[in-house]
């Protein structure tokens, strides 16, 4: 798809998300747009059914099918599988990153933490859908720095069922942070403290 159609679109599937974290969903990205999704088995979603945007604010839902066999379940607790919390949260965060790009923005996305956490619920193996909501409270784009932010009340859902609350979720879209050329060692091959 060419970019004025992934910024026109309102829904993505789940063969949209996986060409996103393979960098290779727009035919035509404007120079520094490095963003990508985590890859399977790390992505979080399936299907993003809504996207929307007005001014500041905005709304994103996404679906995850749950899978008898993911990988989680397998190691997450051996005798007792349930999916970790923190996955939930990722997704939410995941959807923040995403939200960020469809908006304009260009570089790479980061997690950048969250308010409260409250667990209600949890996903067992044999759960069917989950759904992750996130009202979008500020959307920023900084131009000096050409960094964009989105804080987010987001909302786990399990059929239905919901499950786990992240107040004032935060990610963000930064440039000249990403690391295309692993495993060689360059400039943005050690981690630590961003902005400094």
């Amino acid at each position: 798809m060419t970019y004025e159609e992934f910024r026109q679109s309102s829904r993505f599937g789940i063969e949209d998300l996986i060409a996103f974290a393979y960098g290779t969903l727009v035919d035509d990205p404007p120079e520094g747009f490095s963003a990508r999704l985590p890859a399977p088995p790390f992505l979080m979603l399936d299907r993003i059914v809504e996207i929307s945007g007005d001014g500041r604010q905005g709304r994103i839902v996404a679906e995850q099918e749950i899978r008898l066999d993911a990988w989680y379940f397998q190691c997450h607790m051996p005798a007792d599988p349930v999916q970790p919390g923190c996955l939930g949260v990722d997704a939410i965060w995941q959807l923040l990153g995403f939200y960020c790009v469809w908006r304009g923005a260009l570089g790479s996305g980061r997690a950048l933490g969250c308010g409260q956490v409250a667990f209600g619920g949890q996903v067992r193996p044999f759960n069917r859908l989950a759904r992750y909501e996130v009202e979008i409270r500020r959307f920023t784009q900084l131009r000096e720095s050409g960094a964009s932010i989105a804080i987010g009340e987001g909302r786990a859902l399990v059929d239905g069922e919901l499950i786990a609350e992240v107040h004032e979720a935060r990610s963000g879209v930064f440039q000249g942070i990403a690391y295309p050329d692993y495993p060689r060692r360059s400039a943005n091959s050690v981690g630590g403290r961003m902005g400094q």
